[in-house]
This record gives C-alpha cells, structure tokens and sequence, in this order.
C-alpha cells in the first residue's frame, strides 16, 4: 500500500512511518514543509498526485495554551485541516486515518470515556479537534477517527518544545534535589510506538468509524513520575504538587480516560497497560542511548 504520512517528522507521525515500512507499505512522508493541511491548495498539491491509498494525519495544533491565544489558527489547523484532507480523500478514494484526543471530554464523568458519550470540550484545543472530527465524519467515505491520551514517543515533539513528558521528568531528576507533580489530573499515558501498530492493524481492516486508542489503566500525573523513575531505577524525592501550585491558564479535563470499546468489539485491540509501555519505551531509550 502506498501511505501518506502527515507530520512525519513530529513525535507520532514517526514512529507511524517507521510502522507502516516496516510492515511492508511505500510510505510517502510529508513534513510541515511539504504540506499546509489548513490550506486546501497545499493539501491537493501535496496528495492529489501521488494518489496515496491511506492518508495518516498525525499533524494537529496541540499547545492548549496556544490554541487559546490564536483560536484562528488552531481553528484552520485543527477542524479545516481535517476537512481538507477529508475532500481529497474522497477525490482520490484514500483512507483517511485521523489522530484526535482525549480533550472532546469535560471530565465530568469520573469513568473511562465510551466512543457513544457524550463530548463537553472545555478549551479551544476540544473544541477544534471536534470540529475536526466532524468535518471528517461529514466529508469522508473511508475514515478511522482514534482519539489517543497524553502520548510520548523518542521523536521530539516540535509544538510542545521537543520533550516529553518522560524526558522531562528524566532531564529534571538530574537538576533538581525534589519534583513537584500535580496529582489531581487522570490521564492514560500511551507510548507513540504503541499507538502506530494500532494504527497499521487497524489500518488493515474495513471497520470505518470512530474509535478510543489509549494504554490500558490509567493514573496521574504524579503517579506517572513515580513510575518513570522506579522503572528507569533512578533515585529521586518526588512529591505531590497543591493544586495552587502549577495554576492552569487554561481549563482541562481533570479525567479524560479513554476505553477502548470499539477496539475491543471488534477484538482488535493491541494495546498493553500503561505501565507496560513505559517499561518498553525506557529499555528503547536504553538501547538508542
């Protein structure tokens, strides 16, 4: 198969292509200077032509922060990106496989989040990458929407400064004698390795739609750190942030966990827990150190 891959060279869009050719595909790698998604000419110049079959959408405007300063932009990026890609996929009879995110969600609910629930977007950010979602879902014939959780990945991610959560908490041990994490925020931290297999299976089949693509299990944000550092045996004085303490410029869901319903309908599902991802993506830093 031939695959396009947008945003090739950030943190997902990688480890996508390193999956998609390892398994066998000619994969057509597009950077942010190969392609504008939110600009349709951009979008028919850069896929019209080659024809790929599928269409992997890895790019999004993801800083919150910056989505709240410039809701244009986020705006064209995040819900007319999606469109664009949307009509040249059906010009060209491609599969469009679209990333999305667990902040559709409010928060409110208090249990993992069913593809069928109800969204409530609390930012500008949500609201974009609903848009986005609806765009595709109005204008698409062939479609995968995976909304994913606080991902991580070896590549560095260019619209949140280049470090992931992982690394950061790594980097930080190192400079400082105490970490202050907050611990009032439930997420599901997903390896990018982890989530482009996913992708690749399911990339495979005919069950278009809509679909929740997360680690198994989920935790907090302090309890990640703790994580991080008893796997990688790294010896450092971690504690719980007051809620004062980091004060968010911008509203966030406090529980945004995903359940893999759709995936597991279908018994498709290949996602370990979390803690099992990190495992692996800390003995692959090992390995690549």
């Amino acid at each position: 198969m031939k695959v396009a891959v947008i945003g090739a060279n950030g943190q997902l869009g990688a480890d996508v292509s390193r999956e998609f050719n390892r398994t066998g595909n000619d994969v057509y790698e597009l950077s942010h200077s190969d392609i504008e998604i939110g600009s349709p000419k951009s979008v028919d110049e850069a896929l019209a032509g080659a024809k790929p079959q599928i269409i992997v959408n890895t790019a999004a405007m993801h800083n919150v922060e910056n989505c709240e300063k410039e809701p244009l932009k986020a705006h064209e990026v995040n819900a007319m990106g999606p469109l664009n890609l949307a009509i040249v996929a059906r010009q060209i009879g491609a599969v469009l496989i679209h990333v999305s995110t667990d902040y559709v969600f409010d928060g409110s609910k208090k249990e993992p989040y069913l593809e069928a629930d109800p969204t409530m977007p609390l930012n500008v950010y949500g609201n974009t990458k609903l848009a986005g979602e609806a765009f595709i879902r109005a204008n698409a014939d062939r479609y995968f929407v995976m909304r994913t959780s606080a991902l991580y990945g070896r590549n560095p991610c260019r619209g949140k400064g280049g470090r992931n959560f992982v690394e950061l908490m790594l980097k930080l041990a190192g400079e400082r004698d105490e970490l202050r994490v907050v611990n009032d925020e439930v997420v599901s931290p997903t390896a990018t390795s982890e989530l482009a297999r996913q992708i690749v299976a399911l990339s495979r089949t005919d069950n278009f739609g809509l679909y929740h693509a997360t680690a198994e299990g989920s935790c907090t944000w302090y309890e990640f750190a703790k994580k991080i550092f008893e796997l990688a045996n790294v010896k450092t004085n971690v504690v719980v942030a007051a809620p004062s303490e980091f004060p968010s410029k911008v509203p966030r869901p406090k529980y945004s966990v995903l359940e893999n319903n759709a995936l597991k309908v279908l018994c498709l599902n290949s996602f370990r827990t979390w803690e099992e991802g990190l495992r692996s993506y800390l003995a692959s830093r090992h390995q690549t150190n």
